[in-house]
């Protein structure tokens, strides 16, 4: 089968969809699939595929928004014509897409891996919260189905009109994150003894992630653990504000692969916060890697966290909760609960994941073709396609 992916991010960049991207594109590769990704340009990406031009997010410029082609893809595909698409982001790239799929009547998949129209709350655009909402809806809707990563995200997304979702869980490396990847050295570095309790946290170091709460939980563990230490992996436009504000604890930066695994079993305990997540792949990979999580009662958290057993669950957005759960976690012997983490991060692979993308795919290609916009075509993008 022929896969067109297009996305406005893709590894080597550290997010979370982008990790999900490749890992579906190099599982579908493995079974055999011919897989293309449309991205942005400026993605320092050894794949092969067409690259485009892109603006970053004004006060955010790892956020690329790639430009609309939808002249230049439906010439790409009317030539080289895909099974079916993939349209991982929403941006002009995304919707253009859509657009040049539905003109040649091929199957087009869209993907909620992001609430966008939190976000735009978060930087202080809260007027167009509603307009993106609106904009977001009306994308999806012109795909043939929206994929989305938990069963919550899609229950929200239903009430508000979204049409035709599906699930697509995630999965995570158990391979690449794990407790034996703990190292006596590394902790050494931070100035924590075995016997010392570390707290993590791992995502971007941005407005919408929570920041503030990690900190004022760190300082909270801290007053009654002088020990403690508390390190932040990632990188955004948060970072150098909350550095100089709370120079005592530990900032790592950008962490991938076996150093990024290593600095999650290095530590005890895992904070994630965030409540604009539509899934949280890290909170999955702290599970994995042996770590106690203290998550909200959502999204990953709620699929696989049983609020005492194999980590701590919290009611939606109650931060003094959060903190008491911390607290909990950081004054009890966690020996059990890091065991239970781990095996039940294990029930969780890529590889089922990706035979459950791949099946549905192939069901989307082996359906009718897409109606043709032809009421949007006008002379010159008749020809162009031809």
């Amino acid at each position: 089968m022929k896969i067109t992916f297009v996305t406005d991010t893709y590894s080597p960049q550290a997010n979370g969809v982008a990790t999900t991207l490749e890992r579906l594109v190099n599982g579908l590769r493995d079974r055999g699939h011919s897989v293309d990704i449309i991205r942005p340009a400026v993605l320092a990406c050894d794949d092969e595929g067409l690259r485009v031009p892109s603006v970053g997010l004004p006060g955010y410029k790892e956020v690329r928004f790639g430009f609309p082609m939808k002249l230049i893809l439906q010439s790409r595909w009317f030539k080289n014509r895909p099974d079916v698409i993939y349209v991982a982001t929403e941006t002009p790239l995304g919707a253009s897409a859509i657009s040049a799929a539905r003109v040649l009547g091929i199957p087009v998949a869209s993907g909620f891996h992001t609430n966008f129209q939190q976000y735009v709350a978060h930087y202080q655009m809260p007027l167009l919260e509603k307009a993106t909402l609106k904009y977001l809806r009306r994308l999806h809707n012109r795909s043939s189905c929206t994929f989305v990563p938990s069963r919550d995200v899609i229950d929200d997304l239903d009430a508000k009109g979204f049409e035709n979702l599906q699930l697509l869980p995630k999965g995570v490396d158990t391979r690449l994150f794990s407790p034996k990847k703990r190292s006596a050295a590394l902790r050494r570095e931070w100035g924590a003894s075995e016997r010392s309790l570390v707290g993590l946290y791992v995502g971007r170091m941005a407005a919408e992630k929570n920041l503030p709460l990690v900190i004022e939980t760190f300082l909270e563990i801290q007053k009654r653990f002088p020990d403690f230490r508390g390190v932040l992996v990632g990188d955004g436009p948060k970072l150098a504000e909350v550095r100089k504000q709370h120079p005592q604890f530990i900032y790592a930066g950008v962490r991938r692969g076996e150093d990024l695994a290593e600095h999650y079993a290095s530590a005890d305990l895992f904070l994630f916060p965030s409540i604009t997540e539509t899934f949280g792949n890290v909170t999955m990979e702290a599970l994995a890697s042996g770590l106690a999580v203290v998550a909200y009662d959502y999204a990953a958290a709620r699929q696989h966290i049983v609020n005492g057993e194999n980590g701590y669950a919290v009611p939606f957005d109650q931060s003094e909760a959060f903190r008491a759960h911390a607290l909990e976690a950081a004054q009890s012997d966690l020996t059990e609960i890091r065991k239970n983490a781990r095996s039940s991060a294990r029930k969780v692979r890529w590889k089922k994941v990706v035979k459950r993308f791949e099946k549905q795919l192939m069901n989307l290609s082996a359906d009718e073709p897409v109606q043709k916009d032809l009421d949007l075509l006008d002379a010159q993008e008749i020809q162009f396609a031809q």
